[in-house]
């Protein structure tokens, strides 16, 4: 058996930003780099075009009319954890710790480099913890499904009904298919540093994964063991997540 691959769709950006030439250069590099793209020219459409698209980053200008910068980000962050990249042309450290506060990922300062600003964007969505090209991932013929957006999981077509620990488990080994992850890794990376339970509580969340997502859990084709250091996402032994355009 094969596997379908990870099937590739392009992660949305918006870029809310009143100076229409910086705006449609933003939107020329980053769908040349492979995202899908759009603007807003004002704080107030900005927020619509937030709500209404759920995109996967947004690269914020601080002095917008109707809302400001500082306000929208905060509005955003009232009701999401999305990647903000900020755009201003305040480059003082005081500006630049106080766009932090508000919740920004990243803070670039006018004039800058479309070229530098793409590349963080990419290093801004991998910190998050979503490829930058990547929002579901299916093997064997749509078999096991996962959508990184939605955070759903899907086998033979059937939600799995993982908890969400299961769910950050499987979505970090899944990611990663060619790296094995002992016990402490999975609890720093999946649970949290601040975890309060012993590593072996990890036996126990893949014990219950496999149930889910396996066919035969004695001979499981998506969570490996790995002996002597913990376990890895393989599909047969393989590991086929290849992109599909």
């Amino acid at each position: 058996m094969e596997s379908s691959g990870a099937r590739e769709t392009p992660r949305k950006i918006l870029v809310i930003e009143d100076e229409a030439k910086i705006a449609e250069a933003l939107l020329a590099y980053l769908k040349s780099a492979g995202y899908e793209a759009s603007a807003a020219s004002d704080g107030e459409s900005g927020l619509s075009a937030f709500n209404s698209l759920n995109p996967d980053l947004v690269i914020l200008d601080l002095m917008l009319p109707k809302i400001s910068g500082e306000k929208l980000c905060s509005e955003i962050r009232r009701v999401s954890r999305v990647p903000i990249i900020m755009l201003t042309a305040k480059t003082g450290l005081d500006d630049k710790v106080a766009g932090f506060a508000l919740g920004a990922d990243d803070y670039v300062t006018k004039p800058f480099s479309p070229r530098e600003l793409l590349a963080r964007v990419g290093s801004v969505l991998r910190r998050s913890g979503a490829s930058p090209l990547f929002s579901r991932m299916s093997w064997n013929g749509g078999d096991l499904e996962i959508d990184l957006e939605s955070r759903e999981v899907w086998k033979r077509g059937h939600p799995a009904a993982l908890t969400p620990n299961e769910y950050k488990i499987l979505a970090l080994l899944a990611k990663h298919p060619n790296r094995a992850y002992t016990r402490e890794e999975l609890i720093d990376a999946a649970l949290g540093e601040n975890f309060g339970g012993f590593e072996r509580v990890i036996d126990s969340h893949i014990k219950n994964l496999r149930g889910k997502i396996e066919d035969d859990t004695a001979n499981p084709l998506y969570i490996l063991t790995v002996r002597g250091v913990g376990y890895r996402f393989g599909y047969g032994g393989r590991t086929e997540t290849k992109a599909l355009r």
